[in-house]
């Protein structure tokens, strides 16, 4: 059994001790071995007693307690050991864990820390997008009103043309807000879906026969993949379904071209379907696919302003499917076309 480390520094430090009190001893008292010898002895025994005890105390207290903790860790670590490492390599793989310890924890708070940095980059963003969407509608507004209160007001041929406008932009206005108060709902969890089976096929015609003027604007074929029109069937939130199919529809058309098609197919699977919407358009550049779906990301700022809509539609389209717990994806090439493939839940 080895010797604890404060016993063996308390021992040293009490022989050191008494062999300097008696050689004091020895000078002052003149002490002499012949006649004073037994006087010497218990004299040198007394001392390394005394010393040792008062030393000990000293070393445990103040001393060994304050690097006890590594002492025993580094003498406990026994796991490289089993593969004949040396105490000098237990120790130095002890402090490389610790270090690689260290260096992981540096490495999680510096992720940390840049999710910061973005979720902050992203609320600026968010918020000067929404002042900026908001201003233009309302700037144009004023706009308008000044100028009818300026004169335009009695000039027959302005005074309707303005007002149109004006309720153009008011009507605008509304329609962020109300997006906008629609993917608040759906983020917090306080939009209810009104969940009931109904045929999807039936809603993409619906849908189909209600934007069936801005199609034929750019001369857009809509489509349907199955000519027979098998109903399927699925569950979920219709109205809710409906502004999905819309949203995405819409932006086929704005974006197609001329004389194109926009084409919706579905591929049945065990519990969901695949619902694949196909156009071929202006297409849309890689580097913007990932934020496709940001509140207020346009992938062209004037050109999707020009023409019309919140820049909220595809975060919506995103949030509704969430809420359905299902997912859409889209793929695109520029100058050929866009497919957007979302999933429902099969009505089994």
């Amino acid at each position: 059994m080895k010797r604890d480390r404060p016993d063996i520094l308390a021992i040293t430090a009490a022989i050191v001790v008494a062999l300097c009190i008696n050689m004091l001893n020895f000078y002052l008292f003149k002490f002499n071995w012949t006649t004073d010898r037994w006087a010497i002895i218990l004299s040198f025994l007394v001392t390394i007693i005394f010393t040792f005890f008062v030393f000990k105390w000293l070393v445990i207290s103040f001393i060994y307690a304050k690097i006890k903790v590594v002492y025993k860790t580094l003498s406990s670590y026994k796991g490289p050991n089993e593969k004949g490492l040396t105490r000098t390599a237990i120790n130095n793989t002890f402090l490389e864990d610790i270090n690689s310890q260290v260096m992981e924890w540096d490495s999680d708070r510096r992720k940390e820390i840049e999710e910061l940095k973005k979720t902050e980059l992203f609320r600026k963003e968010f918020l000067g997008n929404v002042s900026h969407e908001l201003k233009t509608p309302l700037f144009n507004i004023q706009g308008y009103i000044h100028t009818l209160l300026d004169g335009g007001l009695q000039d027959e041929k302005v005074n309707v043309y303005y007002l149109q406008r004006a309720a153009k932009s008011a009507e605008r206005l509304c329609l962020i807000v109300d997006d906008l108060e629609a993917i608040s709902k759906l983020e917090s969890g306080e939009l209810i879906l009104d969940q009931r089976s109904f045929d999807v096929v039936e809603l993409i015609r619906d849908v189909f026969d209600s934007l069936e003027l801005q199609a034929r604007d750019k001369s857009i074929q809509l489509t349907i993949a199955a000519d027979d029109y098998t109903p399927i069937i699925v569950y979920g939130d219709k109205e809710r379904i409906r502004q999905v199919f819309v949203n995405l529809i819409v932006n086929s058309i704005k974006y197609g071209r001329t004389g194109g098609k926009t084409k919706v197919s579905f591929h049945n699977f065990e519990e969901n379907v695949m619902i694949q919407i196909a156009d071929n358009g202006i297409g849309i550049e890689t580097a913007h696919l990932p934020r496709l779906f940001e509140r207020f990301y346009r992938v062209d700022k004037s050109r999707s302003r020009d023409a019309g809509g919140t820049g909220l539609g595809l975060a919506i389209v995103k949030h509704i499917l969430e809420a359905h717990k299902q997912t859409i994806t889209v793929r695109s090439s520029f100058g050929v076309g866009t497919t957007f493939t979302l999933s429902l839940q099969l009505d089994r």
